[in-house]
């Protein structure tokens, strides 16, 4: 025992003699100890970083892989949106070239139809085929025309008995007094046919007819008074046009002594001059389908010549001749006169003797000194019963059957 440990203390004792001491030994391996436990800590830490950086540029990566998808689809959304725009804008643009071209089809349809029209009316035997130069045409005072029917016989020949002169007379009251007055009526819906043949047979015992190329029928009067106008603004170089129904009595002499009086205006308009309401409901006898152009419900037409009888200048005549293809017509003619020259500078004359009522009104105003230019009922725009009457009407407002022949214009 005591050897050994003399022996280890001394081989101690060689051993700090000869290399370290026990206590820097002791600090040594602490220190390797810590510096061991600080790398092995140090190991174990560092992977965290490295995969949070991994994940970091994962993460990046993936963000820009869906960058483009997210663009990509705004951009997607925006073409299909900006498609969308632009195919609106060219279905718009398409759709108004559209009805540009039809409305230009609408006028040449328009233009070829009145030009057809035209063409017609001056190849029929009243007409020329051009419009003659005023030097050739008949130049006389006035032309009268009385608008009538195929059913209207008796009529007519209640106004042959009445005022209206006959045979020799007829031809002298047009070279004495330059008076031209025919009966005007279109044909029928069947040219040639009985209706037609019955009229022919009529005008060759008469010879007193205007025949229009126009098929006859109530509500086509509008287009009726057009072409009645413009086929005698044709035919003969009048002072006046007149037109008058032919359930009307009428004093031609008078008639002429009014006009006589205005003979010198150039765009004269007579007549009763009246302002009706615009009737809107459908059944109304002069119902107004386009009512709806005058305003407000319940307004009033503008001012125009009643319908039974009104006179037009030769100016007048003529400027319906030649835009009768754009004039608006309207349901009722005479409308659709004062409407074609309300914006024209037309001398509007108010004529109150072109509207007397029967007897006893009419009567009364002739033994006063006041002979009327025509008659009628005003409740059926006509003489009520024209046929039985029309002969009382003449004996007792009538000026007298040679009134006509003394009377100078």
């Amino acid at each position: 025992m005591g050897l050994k440990i003399g022996s280890r203390s001394g081989a101690y004792k060689a051993a700090g003699a000869n290399g370290v001491s026990s206590k820097w030994v002791s600090v040594f391996c602490i220190a390797s100890f810590c510096l061991g436990v600080f790398v092995v800590n140090r190991l174990l830490t560092v992977p965290s970083p490295v995969r949070t950086m991994e994940d970091a540029i994962s993460g990046d990566h993936k963000s820009q892989e869906l960058r483009p998808l997210l663009k990509c689809e705004k951009k997607d959304t925006s073409l299909v949106a900006g498609d969308i725009l632009s195919q609106v804008s060219k279905t718009h643009d398409v759709i108004m070239a559209l009805d540009k071209t039809i409305s230009s089809l609408e006028m040449k349809l328009a233009a070829a139809r009145s030009a057809k029209a035209e063409k017609e009316e001056r190849s029929t035997a009243d007409r020329k085929p051009v419009i003659e130069p005023l030097n050739n045409r008949p130049k006389v005072f006035f032309v009268m025309g009385i608008i009538t029917a195929f059913s209207s016989r008796k009529r007519r020949d209640s106004i042959r008995e009445t005022w209206m002169p006959q045979g020799e007379d007829l031809g002298k009251l047009e070279k004495e007094k330059g008076i031209i007055i025919r009966f005007v009526i279109g044909h029928s819906a069947t040219p040639g046919g009985v209706l037609d043949r019955a009229i022919d047979a009529e005008d060759a015992q008469h010879n007193d007819f205007l025949r229009l190329n126009h098929v006859e029928g109530y509500h086509e009067l509008s287009s009726k008074t057009q072409i009645y106008f413009s086929t005698v603004a044709a035919k003969w170089d009048a002072d006046f046009f007149i037109k008058v129904d032919d359930d009307v009595h009428v004093n031609l002499g008078v008639v002429g002594s009014i006009l006589d009086r205005h003979r010198s205006k150039p765009r004269v308009y007579i007549g009763c001059m009246k302002s009706g309401p615009v009737l809107s409901q459908k059944g109304a006898k002069y119902h107004e389908p386009e009512y709806w152009k005058f305003g407000e419900e319940g307004n009033k037409y503008f001012r125009h010549a009643t319908g039974q009888i009104y006179a037009i200048s030769k100016d007048l005549a003529t400027y319906v001749s030649i835009n009768g293809h754009i004039l608006h017509r309207y349901a009722n003619e005479d409308v659709s006169l004062g409407s074609w020259f309300i914006g024209l500078d037309v001398e509007h004359i108010d004529e109150r003797s072109l509207c007397c009522g029967t007897p006893p009104d009419c009567e009364w105003k002739a033994q006063a000194g006041n002979t009327c230019a025509a008659s009628f009922d005003w409740s059926c725009s006509g003489i009520c019963k024209s046929v039985e009457r029309m002969e009382e009407v003449h004996q007792r407002c009538g000026e007298g059957n040679g009134a006509i022949w003394h009377t100078s214009f």
